[in-house]
């Protein structure tokens, strides 16, 4: 009899021992899965940003000579055409430009090249689109021998990207 209590007592214990595993060992995880689209579109852009160019004091025996940069961006393998404005002053041209200090005109050209020879928006510039700033730099040069009043002479010129 004693044989069987203690059979009986030691199977209740690893009973109880498989029990106790049971409720402590982790529950089986589940999992769902889905899948979604993502998608945009990329619209053609382009912008453009120009320094200002300041030819200082002009002295009329001596040219005066300036630079400007015009960067343009535009989305990648956007092909895009950057133009420069004649300017404000009345009957001012590409190839004619003046600034004005009141009813005075100063005469000056923007150039392509520092040597001051191809005029700069007689023809648009090309632009290919990298996404990054495409930068162009504009020769400015006050001819010499102009006897104008003393005084302060402004024009602003604008520059215009079209893609």
């Amino acid at each position: 009899m004693k044989f069987t209590k203690v059979l009986s007592t030691l199977s209740a214990a690893v009973l109880a021992i498989a029990a106790l595993g049971l409720a402590t060992a982790p529950a089986q995880a589940a999992t769902a899965t889905t899948t979604f689209g993502v998608t945009a579109t990329v619209q053609a852009t382009c912008s453009v940003t120009a320094t200002a160019m300041g030819f200082g004091t002009y002295i009329p025996t001596a040219a005066s000579t300036s630079t400007s940069t015009v960067s343009v961006t535009c989305t990648n393998g956007t092909p895009a055409t950057f133009l420069l404005s004649a300017g404000l002053a009345t009957g001012a041209t590409v190839t004619n430009r003046s600034m004005t200090g009141g009813a005075v005109l100063l005469n000056y050209g923007l150039y392509s090249d520092a040597a001051h020879t191809a005029n700069f928006g007689a023809t648009a510039t090309p632009v290919n689109g990298t996404g990054s700033a495409v930068v162009t730099t504009v020769y400015g040069q006050v001819p010499a021998t102009q006897y104008v009043a003393p005084g302060a002479y402004t024009d602003t010129i604008t520059a215009t990207v079209s893609y």
